[in-house]
């Protein structure tokens, strides 16, 4: 039996990269509650932005609340008009597309994107929905029984919980 060994850190450097070489003047970044609102957070200060990022939530729209229930997850906060922007959209994982399709729902709520790219840190696969990222560092394939996330130290320090559902 192998074990799945991601450096987040090496991850988020690849990340950054991949989001500089598709910045444009103007784009906005949106972060997915958490992990992504903590990419969105240090990206904004290494790729030296003085917009403030928006941090966005899925728990309005998703599709399994019977099955998740409710999340405490942080409220959408986005302080700038999404009319006509250029929104790059961040996430830690992407795995079924589920979320994302329940973000977009959301963002839409706040007005019309001229267009939404998507970065994120880690596909795993298993996609049930067509939805792809623009930008992904690593892809890695996990059974179904496992769960990838983002977790950030008090130093801000990126590293991967790996768990049992």
């Amino acid at each position: 039996m192998s074990t799945l060994v991601l450096d987040a850190e090496a991850l988020y450097l690849e990340l950054l990269a991949g989001v500089r070489a598709l910045w444009r003047p103007g784009m906005r970044l949106i972060g997915v509650t958490s992990g992504g609102a903590w990419l969105t957070e240090r990206l904004q200060r290494d790729l030296k932005l003085t917009e403030q990022p928006g941090v966005i939530s899925s728990s309005l729209h998703r599709d399994d609340h019977a099955r998740r229930g409710m999340t405490a997850a942080a409220q959408t906060q986005i302080s700038f008009d999404v009319n006509d922007a250029h929104i790059l959209l961040l996430d830690d994982v992407i795995y079924t597309g589920r979320t994302i399709r329940a973000v977009m729902n959301e963002l839409f709520d706040f007005g019309r994107p001229a267009s939404i790219k998507l970065a994120v840190l880690v596909d795993r696969g298993g996609r049930e929905l067509p939805i792809q990222a623009d930008i992904c560092a690593a892809r890695v394939t996990l059974p179904a029984t496992q769960s990838l996330t983002l977790a950030r130290s008090e130093a801000g320090v990126f590293s991967f919980n790996l768990r049992a559902r």
